[in-house]
């Protein structure tokens, strides 16, 4: 599991609100992701399953609840990821300013409401090293903006969720940079059944580790982990 005490936590300001971020860098790290775990997740940092994995494997972990609790349940969808988008991008930015980071790569992990924010994001922004969607129920509010996307990009939704089947084929239709799409078998919206997350993290690692260092390969990573 990630260790809680070497995390910086972080105050950033976007729309007019205040939020919260906390970064956990490894000693010998070779990259970062900005971590959205989604609207109402539950879990915190440190017990996060998917974040201490990919924190195992050499990859700071900046972890970024776009919305605060207020806000949670009072946008519409569309609405909800456009606001996401852009305070994604504050919390990039702020990573790109921070000394310790600011030259990494950086990957986005988006779950949810999150990961139609994260692609929204990276169809406007470019710098984004890879991207891995989780369960996105809804696409960008256009679809035109999904070519833009540059950054490899992993789709995953739960077999057991139409919904998110439905809209992750519609986006990976439309996407025109290196993707990849994955149905996992029995898995709700949640992911929580028994042995799911673990095929998440294996997944959100394996390309993370083969696409998120833009100048060079993370040859050690692939040779520890295996390619996906």
């Amino acid at each position: 599991m990630i260790p809680a005490p070497q995390g910086e936590h972080v105050r950033l300001s976007a729309s007019q609100a205040e939020l919260e971020a906390t970064l956990w860098l490894p000693a010998d790290h070779i990259g970062v992701i900005l971590f959205a775990p989604g609207s109402g997740c539950h879990s915190t940092p440190p017990n996060d399953y998917v974040a201490a994995i990919l924190h195992n494997a050499r990859l700071g972990i900046f972890w970024f609840e776009p919305l605060n609790t207020a806000e949670i349940p009072s946008q519409p969808m569309c609405e909800d990821a456009l606001m996401q988008s852009t305070r994604l991008g504050a919390g990039y930015d702020w990573l790109r300013r921070n000394p310790a980071t600011r030259d990494l790569p950086v990957g986005l992990y988006g779950a949810g409401q999150s990961a139609t924010a994260a692609l929204q994001f990276a169809a406007e922004r470019d710098g984004v090293a890879a991207i891995v969607a989780r369960g996105a129920h809804a696409e960008p509010a256009a679809r035109s903006l999904l070519n833009r996307i540059n950054a490899p990009t992993l789709l995953i939704a739960g077999g057991l969720d139409e919904p998110a089947i439905r809209t992750n084929r519609a986006v990976y239709a439309a996407l025109r940079c290196r993707k990849r799409i994955e149905i996992v078998p029995g898995a709700t919206c949640s992911f929580e059944e028994p042995g799911n997350l673990e095929v998440v993290a294996r997944l959100a690692r394996g390309w993370f580790m083969r696409h998120t260092h833009s100048r060079a390969r993370f040859s050690s990573g692939l040779s520890l982990w295996g390619g996906m």
